[in-house]
């Protein structure tokens, strides 16, 4: 019976399009007053409802926005960002990738390529990218916890080629530069040759959790291209997060 009333509560935060007062939430149940504020203090106590301007008005809060993203599979992530990322490449005329932060790593889960047989592209691959130096890992690195950024920082810092970035100064300058700019960039950092640029996806207040980005050629992604595939990037990851906040898992 707890459990109903406090599942009650919730679905009519949620369903309510804007933030609610307790007495609002109150007369919508039917509860008595005493045991609706009592659900509702432990709703806040369990960060499920928040009152983001400590105006006393509640939204359903970020630890449950958390628990219901991480319920969303790949596959439930693939079906609904895969046709903006499918238009992405087409325009940009480069592959596009989506990639996850999960137990402390980053890893591409989804890749479209362009619909251009005379155009020459790259091919990433799906699969764990390197914290330090991938453009993907970088994006979502870069406007993550303290903690996040320290280990990363704090642990094995691998050299793959000669443009290799494993000084922790110059990690965490990359950082504040991503922090400020919006989105990340490789260039050789991983492939010779190989070049990518990546902006986060944040997920309301929860932060970046996804990251999408394009890769290509150094010959094509120079500074000037990359700069601009950045601010293009940073648009994409809007849409896209809107898409992933209302994709339904039951139509899965």
């Amino acid at each position: 019976m707890h459990l109903d009333r406090l599942i009650a509560i919730l679905e009519m935060i949620a369903v309510a399009g804007r933030p609610l007062s307790v007495a609002e939430v109150q007369k919508a149940t039917g509860l008595p007053k005493p045991t609706c504020y009592r659900l509702m203090q432990t709703l806040q106590e369990q960060r499920l409802v928040d009152d983001p301007d400590g105006s006393s008005r509640f939204v359903i809060g970020e630890r449950l926005i958390r628990i219901a993203l991480l319920g969303k599979s790949d596959v439930d992530v693939r079906r609904c960002s895969a046709p903006l990322l499918k238009s992405a490449a087409i325009e940009y005329r480069e592959t596009v990738f989506l990639a996850r932060f999960r137990n402390n790593q980053v890893e591409i889960i989804h890749v479209e390529i362009p619909d251009d047989p005379e155009r020459g592209y790259i091919y990433p691959g799906i699969g764990v990218r390197p914290m330090h130096s991938a453009s993907c890992s970088k994006a979502i690195a870069a406007f993550a916890e303290n903690q996040i950024r320290d280990a990363i920082l704090n642990g094995t810092l691998k050299h793959y080629i000669e443009h290799s970035r494993t000084a922790p100064e110059q990690l965490r300058a990359d950082f504040d530069r991503i922090a400020e700019c919006g989105y990340a960039e490789c260039e050789q950092e991983i492939d010779v040759g190989v070049a990518s640029v990546s902006a986060p996806i944040s997920i309301g207040n929860i932060g970046a959790t996804f990251s999408v980005g394009a890769l290509g050629p150094v010959s094509r992604f120079d500074a000037e291209y990359r700069a601009a595939l950045g601010k293009s990037l940073a648009e994409l990851a809007t849409r896209i997060s809107g898409a992933i906040q209302l994709c339904n898992v039951a139509d899965v």
